[in-house]
């Protein structure tokens, strides 16, 4: 190869020049559409950290005390599913209740007794008056939500409340709904407190 061919070869055309460049304007609108799509987002469904939001679990150990058994307890989970369609409603997912409205079932006297008969009556034709839960005073008007479920389903809703919010005591089974069921006959008016108070546990 001859030198001047060389010296072609080794002579860059032009040198290097800096430039400004402009950002696509696509890429600026773009990216504060996104911005404020995840800032709706947040504020739709983030809660700001409001305590009514996470109350009432602190930990990862107190969440599980509330969560229903683990097992194969298929009743609990359907009963779950019917209590948020549901009785939630009034009483809350977590089971606290709302002030004003409806008395809490975590760690209520109704929900926690030893016999299930009163706590199936109260579903099935309502509770209306002055009633104390965990000390407190409601003055209740609550309709029979339960009354069109089937036996099993009030047993399974039951037996969820039973077994949830921190709740620990024996499942409501199908037949002791049966039985209530049959007590009542056709009664459709609410029980008052003190008329439930004096029929068998």
């Amino acid at each position: 190869m001859s030198q001047e061919a060389q010296t072609t070869l080794a002579m860059p055309e032009g040198e290097p020049t800096v430039a400004t460049t402009t950002v696509p304007m696509w890429l600026i609108v773009g990216t504060l559409v996104l911005l404020f799509l995840s800032a709706w987002y947040f504020d739709r469904r983030g809660g700001w950290f409001q305590s009514k939001v996470y109350a009432p679990y602190v930990s990862l150990a107190n969440l599980d005390e509330f969560q229903p058994p683990k097992g194969g307890d298929d009743g609990i989970r359907r009963g779950k599913i019917l209590f948020e369609q549901n009785c939630a409603l009034c009483h809350n997912t977590d089971g606290a209740g709302k002030p004003g409205q409806a008395p809490p079932l975590a760690g209520s006297e109704w929900v926690l007794t030893a016999g299930v008969n009163r706590l199936i009556r109260i579903p099935q034709v309502g509770l209306a008056g002055p009633v104390k839960v965990k000390g407190q005073e409601w003055n209740l008007n609550m309709a029979g939500m339960g009354a069109a479920y089937s036996d099993e389903q009030l047993a399974d809703v039951l037996s969820y409340v039973r077994n949830s919010f921190g709740n620990k005591a024996t499942l409501v089974t199908p037949e002791q709904v049966k039985k209530v069921r049959t007590d009542l006959g056709g009664r459709a008016q609410p029980y008052s407190p003190d008329e439930l108070m004096k029929l068998e546990e």
